[in-house]
């Protein structure tokens, strides 16, 4: 026999007769490991999600033009004083989602998504008893629901864990109801965490799993093996609208903290920092004498925000608030949405090459200027629009650029022409005709005097665009 066979064969039953390789080979040894599943976690949290049914009107307009709907032909009438006339038409449409119990009274959190514009929505438990709800406070930037019924008896409900003490590689269950087919549970483990997912919220902060969740699913609960709710299912990643193994949930830290949060009028009001900033690259890290890219470079600073009070300047470099780490912008906007309004959060910053720690008192965003609301009626691009004076208040909740100023776009109930152009709610109108737009008087007063041609420069999230009419 050739000695290198013969070593071959003496180290393999070395490795077999070592404690460690034999237990890594096991089998399942007794009916109780063969028996081991996830049934008691789930039967301890499925009657705590429930199925969430919405009804929603919505108005239809039938035109006899075959080039009603087409973009381009849009633009060209309306920029003419004309439209393709036509009949509205109501219509309901309805949706299906999931929604999880936090609160033995009836309180439901889900994602805003999926009671977005309902007229009625309907809570059926897992007893199949219905009830309508009602939306106690929302947040569209965050993806994020509170709904209310009224039970005849206290409800099971899941209670919250910590979510930053998850970890990549914690198996976890998802639970809600994939395609309206009833119930469904399925595992998997975090995949990643701090994951962006765009179009879905703001803050961009997610959980992500590789555990299936498909339509119906949003709203529903993503549960670690200890039974408690680490996040809410808000959406998947996939090119054919079936779960590929990266699904994304909101962290449950977030749930917490916007429950005690200061709510106006169903609206949930966030703390303002008054600062922008961006990643550090590793451009910027050789340029200013880093080893690392960590952080996020600030680059610009409201006047009188709590950011300028704080003492923060341009050129510093935010590495953590209240002791967790950020590297981008949405990791920032997420630890803000955890802070308190006029409660002390520790920054700790980067400043000439020195490391230090800025106490800043965060504030709710200020109406630095009246609003002045107008609807603009005649002839011309803003027929029937509704603009008015942006401060950080009314930019916010409108889902734009918060540091901005000048004049905005915040409705188009009954604009013809505004729909036709395309203009939308957090539209900034930056100049006409080579005019600076600084108030909403100002702007009036040009849409009042005679003109046939405008030249309009507008802002709408991160790009500059120009729009040429004629009328």
């Amino acid at each position: 026999m050739p000695i290198r066979f013969f070593c071959t064969l003496a180290l393999a039953a070395a490795l077999i007769a070592a404690p460690g390789f034999a237990q890594e080979k096991t089998v399942p040894q007794s009916a109780a490991d063969i028996k081991m599943s996830f049934a008691p976690i789930v039967k301890k949290a499925a009657p705590a999600v429930v199925n969430i049914f919405t009804n929603q009107k919505i108005t239809v307009m039938e035109s006899a033009s075959p080039f009603a709907n087409d973009p381009f032909f849009q633009q060209f009438f309306a920029s003419r004083g004309m439209n393709f006339g036509g009949r509205a038409r109501e219509q309901v449409i309805s949706s299906l989602g999931s929604g999880v119990i936090i609160n033995p009274k009836g309180y439901i959190v889900t994602a805003n998504h999926v009671i977005k514009d309902a007229q009625k929505i309907t809570v059926i438990l897992s007893t199949k008893e219905e009830y309508e709800a009602k939306v106690m406070m929302k947040d569209p930037k965050a993806d994020l629901a509170f709904l209310k019924i009224e039970p005849s008896g206290d409800l099971p409900f899941l209670e919250m864990r910590d979510s930053d003490t998850a970890e990549v590689g914690d198996l976890v269950l998802a639970i809600g109801n994939p395609f309206g087919v009833g119930q469904t549970v399925t595992n998997g483990i975090i995949s990643a965490l701090a994951r962006k997912a765009e179009g879905v919220s703001d803050y961009q902060y997610f959980i992500q799993t590789d555990a299936a969740i498909n339509p119906g699913n949003s709203g529903g609960a993503l549960i670690t093996t200890d039974g408690k709710l680490v996040g809410i299912n808000t959406a998947i990643y996939s090119k054919s609208s079936g779960s590929q193994g990266i699904g994304f949930a909101i962290p449950s830290n977030m749930v917490r903290s916007l429950l005690a949060s200061k709510v106006e009028g169903g609206r949930i009001v966030h703390p303002w920092l008054g600062a922008s900033g961006q990643m550090v690259t590793r451009e910027i890290a050789e340029s200013i004498g880093l080893k690392n890219t960590q952080g996020v470079i600030v680059r610009s600073i409201y006047p009188g925000s709590p950011a300028e009070k704080a003492g923060l300047k341009i050129g510093d470099i935010i590495t953590a608030i209240n002791g967790a780490a950020v590297a981008t912008p949405s990791e920032v906007a997420y630890r803000l949405v955890l802070a308190k309004i006029g409660e002390s959060s520790k920054f700790e910053r980067i400043r000439d090459g020195k490391i230090d720690t800025v106490d800043v008192t965060l504030l709710a965003p200020p109406e630095t200027t009246k609003r002045d609301l107008k609807t603009i009626t005649g002839r011309n691009p803003f027929d029937g629009v509704t603009i008015g004076n942006i401060s950080p208040a009314l930019a916010i909740e409108l889902g734009t650029d918060d540091l901005a100023t000048g004049v905005i776009v915040v409705s188009l109930s009954g604009s013809t022409n505004g729909i036709n152009l395309g203009w939308a709610p957090g539209d900034i109108i930056l100049e006409i005709n080579g005019t600076k737009i600084t108030s909403s008087d100002q702007l009036a007063a040009m849409l009042a005097a005679e003109g046939h041609s405008w030249k309009i420069a507008y802002q709408r999230g991160p790009n500059i665009n120009v729009l040429n009419i004629k009328m």
